[in-house]
């Protein structure tokens, strides 16, 4: 059986983590069928969003397979450690917009799979956390980095010095997810979050989340030196010529992302 699965719906690529009998845990093939999909989204240049979730109705991930990591040597800890950091950082700067449907369990590598994403919208039965230390280990997949900032440094440090788990209205309430559906509603909610962002211009979103990103982590001036770059990116573009000619004929504007 695979372990990811992928799809396309239109312009939308979706991706499944596909272990539900072991709550899409992450063992090493899992890790590396992720990175080739990653790595065949990365050569399409159709796919305008993206989409991952997790098969079944319990978890979305709830992080490393502990039964495989308990027979692994101190080398193959490391290897599946830099596996795990090296695929996320490659879907946290993914080109297209990621928008992780989180529907049960995110827990230790599975929300920092959810934190790469660029949205996150949970389930009401969703259930999150960094729990790594409560296995006598830390977040090794960036979990320490990017919940901080995502929330802050006092409750990221509170969450993950507890290994504490939230339900999804306190995830809300934090700023850990965008927003809260009901379980039955969550993918068409997510699919209509990324209907509207790939309504718009794909070379514009993409030069958008961009400036976004690497500006975020700057100061000011090198943040709008990097919007500057992007804009300049956008201006011979046949889309934006587009878009001009279709607002001037009151119709649609019809993107090819060139």
């Amino acid at each position: 059986m695979e372990k990811v699965l992928f799809e396309k719906q239109g312009y939308l690529g979706i991706i499944t983590i596909n272990r539900p009998e072991q709550l899409n845990c992450f063992d090493y093939e899992t890790l590396v069928q992720l990175r080739e999909t990653v790595e065949q989204i990365q050569m399409d240049n159709e796919v305008r969003a993206v989409l991952i979730t997790g098969s079944g109705e319990k978890s979305f991930s709830a992080g490393a397979d502990l039964k495989e990591r308990r027979n692994l040597s101190e080398q193959e800890v490391r290897r599946n450690v830099r596996m795990i950091r090296g695929v996320f950082n490659e879907i946290e700067n993914l080109a297209p917009p990621t928008i992780a449907a989180v529907n049960g369990y995110a827990l230790g590598g599975g929300l920092e799979l959810a934190l790469v994403c660029d949205f996150r919208y949970a389930s009401e039965s969703a259930v999150m956390g960094l729990t790594e230390v409560s296995w006598a280990i830390i977040p090794g997949a960036g979990g320490t980095q990017r919940l901080a900032r995502l929330i802050g440094a006092s409750k990221a440090k509170e969450l993950i010095l507890t290994a504490r788990r939230v339900n999804a209205d306190k995830a809300l309430e934090l700023g850990l997810v965008n927003k809260v559906c009901p379980a039955e509603e969550l993918m068409s909610e997510a699919g209509q979050l990324a209907g509207e962002i790939m309504r718009n211009g794909p070379l514009a979103v993409t030069q958008a989340k961009y400036a976004i990103n690497h500006g975020n982590n700057s100061d000011l001036n090198t943040g709008l030196a990097i919007e500057a770059k992007a804009y300049e990116m956008i201006i011979p573009t046949e889309d934006r010529v587009e878009a001009l000619e279709a607002f001037r004929e009151k119709r649609e504007a019809n993107f090819k992302a060139r």
